[in-house]
């Protein structure tokens, strides 16, 4: 079916073309939120602002992200494309060199600063939701290892597993997918170091946000028994945390009457929507078992409860236990069948034994969103020389994805289309963020100047483009709550 020949390649002379055509309505929607001034009013690291402010740094870094470019880098190709200038209003930014030098002029003070410009402007997103936005607003905790095989940036460590790198905490909000705080540690420490801290500012930052309940998630690491009372006393906030399977709540379980568990029956993950297709041939676990390698087969999962309370409490909590029991093969023979136990603690009262333990399991969601923040928009990187140039970084870089989540939340929903527009917006919460970069971002466009008007011509149509524009108009006209 390709045919094309004779193929040559020519300069034009009047038509200024630039491939990521919807750099222009983010830097809209930057406006908007007054994202711009925020960071400009909290942040204050360059002693003159000649040419920069730190808002043109910031967002240097993150729309570099967006229009494609994977590294500091890259910055060269844009501050060298006349038409991406042009397309931000822009006669020069900063280069690879002034940009790494900006993230080493951070403090640790600085960096927090930053997050809070940021959530000062995400706030004035989530203004815009209609009421049931704000019905509980879901917490999630966890670390996640960033490798190095530099030999010389400051505040690396070796971690639990023997790699050598940093060990970043991301808090996030599950609702949405937006990364609220990210903190940056040393590879060995552990993944609950500072996290009650970053915890109670998502709090803070929540309740600002008007939600009326708040829901706290995170493994057996985040079970920071200590902290347990006060944010249970807050009456607010709700905790389902795992909890370490240690044998005195191993005999607990054991020593539970038969009667007490009852069985674990998963609902599918998803409803077939059209004809159900033939399944193929699972084709690993009989080479497993050709092989004679050890396989582990889930026979039954049951669920229980007691009440249990921690060293460190002064009250009782639910914990609910899952058992597996899991039988263990090696090649063709059954080997034995085991026990394996999971338990989960938890203030609420309401939800039944088996819901806790299918809430817990969804804060696996968060494992996605560390996934995009390292391979989609891979801010999980270490570009510069020491822990807090890195860590600000990071935050500079993540910011890519917030503007990602705030695109799908202020696309306005009409009435009479409401089912269509809502689904259009999940979706483009919930999408990748490569996908997001070709069907938001990267339309080609012709830059055209037209009286005091600037003009995103597009020169091709994806089906997202309805979307586009409807954010676009309301960038325009619409009004901040």
């Amino acid at each position: 079916m390709m045919t094309a020949s004779n193929i040559h390649y020519d300069y034009a002379q009047r038509t200024r073309g630039l491939g990521a055509g919807g750099i222009g309505a983010l830097f809209l929607l930057a406006q908007k939120i007054d994202l711009i001034q925020e960071i400009d009013r909290k942040l204050h690291i360059l002693k003159r602002h000649l040419p920069y402010h730190e808002s043109d740094h910031v967002l240097n870094i993150a729309f570099n992200i967006l229009v494609g470019g994977l590294c500091l880098e890259h910055l060269e190709l844009r501050r060298n494309d006349v038409v991406y200038l042009d397309a931000l209003g822009a006669q020069r930014i900063p280069d690879p060199t002034t940009a790494g030098d900006f993230c080493r002029r951070f403090s640790p003070a600085d960096v927090l600063d930053l997050m809070d410009a940021i959530n000062e402007a995400r706030l004035r997103v989530w203004a815009q939701q209609p009421p049931e936005f704000f019905a509980e607003a879901i917490i999630e905790a966890d670390g996640s290892i960033v490798p190095s095989d530099a030999e010389c940036k400051a505040g690396m460590d070796f971690t639990y597993d023997g790699q050598f790198g940093y060990h970043p905490l991301i808090v996030s909000l599950a609702n949405t997918g937006e990364p609220l705080y990210l903190f940056n540690r040393s590879g060995n420490r552990p993944s609950q170091e500072h996290a009650d801290r970053f915890l109670d500012k998502a709090i803070a930052l929540t309740r600002r946000a008007g939600f009326r309940s708040i829901l706290m998630r995170g493994d057996t690491k985040f079970a920071q028994t200590r902290y347990l009372d006060r944010w249970d006393e807050a009456k607010d906030i709700r905790f389902i945390f795992g909890y370490e399977a240690n044998d005195a709540l191993k005999a607990r379980a054991d020593d539970l009457p038969d009667h007490s568990y009852r069985p674990l029956d998963r609902p599918p993950r998803y409803t077939i929507g059209t004809a159900p297709r033939q399944k193929p041939e699972r084709v690993k676990p009989e080479i497993v078992r050709r092989r004679g390698y050890e396989n582990l087969e889930l026979l039954e999962e049951r669920v229980a409860e007691f009440d249990y309370r921690p060293t460190a409490c002064r009250k009782s909590y639910r914990m609910v236990v899952l058992r597996k029991r899991v039988g263990v093969d090696r090649g063709q023979l059954r080997m034995f069948e085991e026990y394996r136990y999971f338990f989960y603690i938890t203030n609420d009262r309401r939800l039944t034994a088996e819901e806790v333990v299918f809430s817990a399991n969804d804060r696996c969601d968060q494992e996605n969103l560390i996934a995009q923040l390292k391979g989609g928009v891979r801010a999980l990187r270490t570009p510069v020389d020491d822990l807090v140039s890195n860590w600000a970084y990071m935050v500079m870089a993540s910011l890519a994805w917030s503007l990602k989540a705030w695109s799908a939340l202020l696309v306005p929903v009409s009435p009479r289309h409401r089912a269509q527009h809502e689904s259009e917006r999940r979706t483009l919460l919930r999408m990748e963020f490569a996908t997001y970069r070709e069907a938001f971002v990267r339309m080609p466009c012709q830059l055209v100047r037209s009286g005091r008007r600037l003009i995103y011509r597009f020169l091709s149509w994806n089906p997202w483009q309805g979307v586009f524009l409807r954010l676009v108009d309301w960038l325009h006209v619409g009004r901040l709550c």
